[in-house]
């Protein structure tokens, strides 16, 4: 498990709390988002109408399904899969940084939705960068010699003996 970033955690709930334009509760960075309350309203702000019900109070189960509903969310968002945290990482506080990871990458999704146009959070993602290849430059290519083409004199491994062997002391 990484270790935690207070730094990136401070940032996320900023990043949070200006997407919802709200202050958000005070207290540690786990608590603050552990019921998945802040999260429900964050994945609404960003796509209207993803969560329909968020519970704001209840027994612990009801309140996991406000983390499970934010994950659906945002997987359907286009965060991917592998960067979700499970439920119990925060709720169980398993693996809060994961937890981390997963905002920064809900962040960094938003800029592929113009449809939003608030603030950020991390790196700005990537264009597309194709490159086009003229006939000339890929056949110049094809004139130069590597050395998995048999360039280095006929070296290989045939006399190599000791494959397979145990080695004697």
């Amino acid at each position: 498990m990484a270790p935690r970033n207070k730094e990136q955690e401070a940032e996320v709930l900023q990043w949070i709390s200006d997407v919802l334009g709200e202050k958000l509760p005070p207290g540690p960075y786990e608590d603050v988002l552990k019921d998945g309350v802040v999260l429900c309203k964050l994945i609404n702000k960003l796509a209207p109408g993803s969560v329909k019900k968020i519970q704001e109070r209840g027994t612990n189960f009801q309140l996991m399904e406000n983390i499970q509903r934010f994950q659906a969310a945002i997987k359907k968002y286009g965060v991917p899969e592998e960067e979700i945290f499970q439920t119990a990482d925060l709720f169980e506080r398993r693996n809060i940084p994961q937890v981390t990871l997963c905002l920064y990458s809900l962040g960094r999704i938003t800029q592929k939705h113009p449809e939003f146009n608030g603030p950020t959070l991390g790196p700005k993602m990537a264009d597309k960068n194709e490159r086009n290849f003229s006939e000339e430059q890929l056949r110049a290519h094809h004139g130069e010699l590597n050395l998995q083409m048999g360039y280095n004199k006929g070296a290989s491994q045939a006399g190599l003996g000791s494959f397979g062997n145990s080695r004697h002391m």
